[in-house]
């Protein structure tokens, strides 16, 4: 039996923006309609972050837009929500955040045999001159594909 997971939400610009050093699986506590908003791919990690308070992960500025089918029940666009992972995990993440200056970023929600799951990331930022040197290489490499392509 293969797990089954599909992706909803995924945040491509982390990958430009942060050097990934390691990426954690996370769970995330949803309230009804927001799962339906996500699966109907409602939603943006474009500004989110992780961050650790009181011993507990907690999923910042990412966007899940209101479903369109819920009434006065709705979600609140913008709130906090609680990613569940297991309390030594938690605390290697704050412990490499504060001590060696990374980052906590996540990189995608999605679907796995029916539960939402967050991909987080311990990252470190990329400075503008590494960012350069990546579009560089990668500018570079589809020139060679192209002479490979013509000849």
């Amino acid at each position: 039996m293969g797990e089954k997971t599909k992706e909803l939400v995924s945040n491509r610009r982390a990958r430009f923006d942060f050097e990934i050093i390691e990426t954690f699986e996370t769970g995330i506590a949803l309230v009804g309609t927001e799962i339906k908003s996500l699966r109907e791919n409602g939603g943006s990690l474009q500004e989110a972050y992780v961050k650790v308070e009181n011993n507990e992960l907690w999923l910042v500025a990412c966007t899940i837009a209101p479903y369109k089918f819920g009434n006065i029940n709705n979600h609140e666009e913008k709130r906090m929500r609680k990613l569940l992972m297991h309390k030594n995990e938690i605390k290697k993440l704050k412990k490499a955040s504060q001590e060696k200056g990374l980052t906590i970023v996540p990189l995608s929600i999605y679907l796995k045999n029916g539960r939402a799951k967050v991909k987080i990331a311990l990252a470190k930022g990329k400075k503008s001159h590494d960012k350069r040197a990546v579009i560089k290489e990668r500018d570079e490499k589809r020139r060679i594909q192209r002479m490979m392509k013509n000849d």
